[in-house]
């Protein structure tokens, strides 16, 4: 059986536990090129461009179907939770179409009992160092772009006890470096505990004997807790390092998206973060060509950045999703547009990069190595997460993957930086 993941790391996970129900009743790969009967296409439904390619992968294993490659094709995930009557009045020849929630059904349709016993059990399909660790379902904020919350319901946290048992059951395997994942990290355990418990949790997680690194993912900035600053500042193996997507500076804009924080606002909280963790390295998204996103507005975005300066930084052109709030308005700007401001943007974090890379050079740094690459091993330091941040390319002949060195930074470019082992 091939399980083939597209889109976030949330679906990474969901994958990965879908694998581990159906070891030892199939052979499973993961996005894997290898012949197999059945093939399970865990689809994203996010953005346009991530349901093209959902799609296009439906289609292609429906062809591989009917030229006798594919036995079964099951499709689950995003994509078919939100568009499950229109795929499948249109792609007839799926096997089945399951929602997000549905894995007891997914598995039933391919002859497997679910185990209850495996409760925070996993196939971990990234390196066997790191893994991701989802701490909460779903989304109780009304971002109006934004159709998660219209796929994945209401944010429900998991409990500590089952996160903590969870990311033990990762230590124990060999797991060094968590990555903790929501769609809204900092609202973790208002169901729950009727107050935010990001920063216990992360305390709790740190207590695991064999973490070393605790990574956060998806901070919400909007009722951003005090609390969690202090955890980063003065827990050792919180990584010095904080992805929080702030969308747009413009507050007439911030007020349309529904984000819950005016510019103003926003800039105090980002400044507050830069006062009081001084090492932090600051990863945010924004969106480009947002409708009535004037020229005026998007260059007070360019300032912004160019301000803080951030570390690592994403951009996405707006695309209208059925059902939000945003699609009721106009998507007034042309997309060549969006494309130029993306462009823009991107072009000033990559000099801002640069120079931020270069400040390092001859600098030493706790450096994880992910994998052999060429004549390089490459890894991380605590300021950059897997696949999306800047990498060490080390040349040495003789490293263990899955180990930390301490390196020393030789010369940079804009996204990576070479270095050498010191010990």
């Amino acid at each position: 059986m091939n399980v083939v993941t597209l889109g976030c790391s949330k679906n990474l996970v969901d994958s990965e536990v879908l694998m581990k129900q159906l070891e030892g009743s199939y052979r499973i790969v993961h996005d894997s090129n290898d012949p197999s009967d059945v093939m399970v296409i865990n689809t994203c439904g996010f953005i346009g461009d991530a349901k093209e390619e959902s799609v296009d992968m439906i289609l292609s294993a429906v062809e591989a179907k009917k030229e006798g490659l594919l036995k079964k094709v099951i499709v689950t995930g995003c994509l078919s939770q939100r568009y499950a009557a229109e795929l499948k009045e249109e792609i007839t020849e799926v096997d089945g179409f399951f929602g997000v929630n549905d894995l007891p059904e997914v598995l039933k349709s391919l002859s497997v009992d679910y185990k209850h016993e495996l409760l925070g059990e996993r196939l971990v399909t990234t390196p066997s160092h790191y893994a991701y660790l989802k701490i909460s379902e779903g989304c109780d904020r009304s971002c109006s772009f934004c159709a998660i919350p219209l796929i994945r319901g209401k944010h429900v946290s998991k409990s500590i006890e089952e996160i903590v048992k969870e990311a033990e059951f990762l230590a124990a395997n060999g797991v060094k470096e968590l990555l903790l994942i929501a769609q809204d990290l900092t609202y973790y355990g208002l169901d729950l505990y009727r107050e935010r418990k990001i920063a216990e949790l992360v305390e709790r997680i740190a207590a695991v004997e064999g973490i070393e690194w605790i990574r956060l993912h998806y901070a919400y900035p909007a009722g951003f807790p005090e609390d969690l600053i202090a955890v980063i500042k003065n827990n050792p193996k919180v990584c010095n390092y904080l992805d929080i997507p702030l969308q747009h500076i413009s507050t007439r804009i911030l007020k349309s998206m529904k984000r819950g924080l005016d510019g103003a606002k926003t800039r105090e909280l980002v400044l507050k973060l830069r006062k009081e963790l001084p090492g932090l390295a600051l990863r945010s998204t924004f969106i480009v060509g947002y409708p009535g996103e004037t020229e005026e507005e998007f260059q007070q975005l360019l300032d912004f950045v160019q301000e803080v300066r951030f570390d690592r930084l994403g951009v996405f052109q707006y695309s209208p999703e059925e059902d939000t709030a945003a699609f009721a308005l106009e998507d007034d700007v042309p997309g060549e547009v969006k494309q130029d401001r993306e462009n823009r943007l991107m072009d000033l974090q990559q000099s801002i990069s640069f120079e931020l890379n270069e400040q390092k050079v001859g600098k030493t740094f706790k450096v994880l190595v992910d994998r052999q690459e060429g004549d390089y091993f490459v890894g991380r330091t605590e300021f950059d997460s897997p696949d999306v941040d800047n990498e060490v390319l080390i040349e040495s002949g003789n490293l263990q993957i899955g180990s930390f060195y301490t390196v020393q930074i030789i010369r940079a470019d804009a996204y990576d930086l070479f270095g050498k082992v010191i010990s």
